[in-house]
């Protein structure tokens, strides 16, 4: 074989090689994303549902492209928001019972996340939202809708490439089992913590079945940093503001429980990534210097003052640049920890995408 020819029969072999390796990275795309949840990730399902946990007034959204208050409990976009757009998915995750949603729109992915939301069904009868039972019978209503519209196969083959988003289970802490004598008077903490474990587990395993294959799973943030939480707890005396640790504990330790637990699906044909936002929360809290932030004990919607429902009211006044502050409102976090918490997750969601199982 001549040099001329050997050189072209390597050079085809490079192309090939570089066209089945793009082939392949091509196959490793998510093409939808699906999100389950709270106020965490909910883009505005609240909206439509008749609650007072709602957010889709201003100031909410004074940093959202447009100063659109879309729903979300912060000023801008959500970390599900930055995932999305990161994925090359679309911008941003709409909320499913949006009336104006096409079904192309639905098609990419949507929120079914509630605000005020938890795994105890008693958790969303409390403030009148979805629960998760119902989110994921809202699921079930989207896959029927896209099995009309694209066929059951291409929809079953939709589920099985998209990212699925889960993150919910504080409010059953700070909303219900603690503040309220009900489910603290007949469980004690760990029980009450091994329940909603299960109904996590059981929720994770319910989409399972329903098709997904590739689910982010968000554990607890330090529930003890939650300006809201603080000042209840602390009787509304506190001035100090500073974290209730043993709260912490109470997040660190069933986000522990929940990463062992969620080792058992290694047996499932499915890609399962738990992500911490414990630590970085927590870092951002305890030196936000580093980070950029000044304020990290009050929000900068109605800091000073927790109302009966939500402490920023319709037209409060704001801090005048949000993103030196880790909260938003007293329970929330600003888009801008929301970014931080993205970028720190790029190379677990990189990860995560190159195990896509389909």
């Amino acid at each position: 074989m001549s040099s001329k020819s050997l050189l072209h029969g390597t050079v085809g072999l490079v192309l090939l090689h570089s066209m089945l390796f793009l082939t392949a990275e091509c196959q490793k795309n998510m093409t939808a994303m699906f999100v389950f949840g709270d106020s965490t990730v909910d883009s505005g399902n609240n909206n439509f549902l008749f609650t007072t946990s709602r957010s889709n007034y201003p100031p909410y959204g004074k940093d959202f492209p447009g100063k659109v208050p879309t729903g979300r409990f912060t000023n801008g976009k959500l970390v599900t928001d930055f995932i999305a757009s990161y994925l090359g998915i679309k911008e941003f995750i709409p909320p499913y019972l949006d009336p104006s949603l096409k079904l192309d729109d639905l098609k990419t992915g949507v929120c079914f996340a509630s605000a005020s939301t938890g795994f105890d069904p008693l958790t969303a009868t409390i403030s009148s939202v979805l629960s998760m039972d119902a989110q994921l019978g809202y699921f079930k209503e989207y896959i029927s809708r896209m099995e009309g519209y694209i066929g059951k196969a291409k929809t079953q083959v939709l589920l099985k490439r998209a990212a699925v988003l889960i993150s919910a289970g504080s409010n059953d802490f700070i909303a219900n089992f603690f503040p309220l004598p009900i489910r603290n008077i007949t469980y004690t903490l760990d029980a009450y913590k091994k329940f909603i474990l299960q109904q996590e587990i059981n929720f994770i395993q319910a989409l399972l079945k329903l098709g997904a294959r590739n689910i982010i799973v968000v554990g607890f943030p330090p529930l003890g940093c939650i300006p809201a939480v603080i000042i209840v707890e602390s009787g509304f005396t506190s001035t100090q503001r500073t974290c209730l640790e043993w709260m912490s504990n109470v997040a660190r330790d069933y986000s522990r429980q929940l990463q062992a637990k969620l080792a058992s699906f290694q047996t499932y044909k499915a890609n399962i990534l738990y992500i911490d936002i414990f630590n970085p929360i927590n870092e951002m809290i305890k030196r936000p210097q580093h980070y950029g932030f000044n304020v990290v004990n009050r929000g900068c919607c109605g800091g000073q003052v927790v109302g009966l429902s939500l402490p920023c009211s319709l037209g409060a006044a704001t801090c005048s640049d949000a993103s030196k502050y880790v909260f938003w409102d007293n329970v929330h976090p600003t888009q801008a920890v929301y970014y931080k918490l993205f970028q720190g997750f790029i190379p677990t969601i990189d990860r995560f995408r190159s195990r896509l199982v389909i």
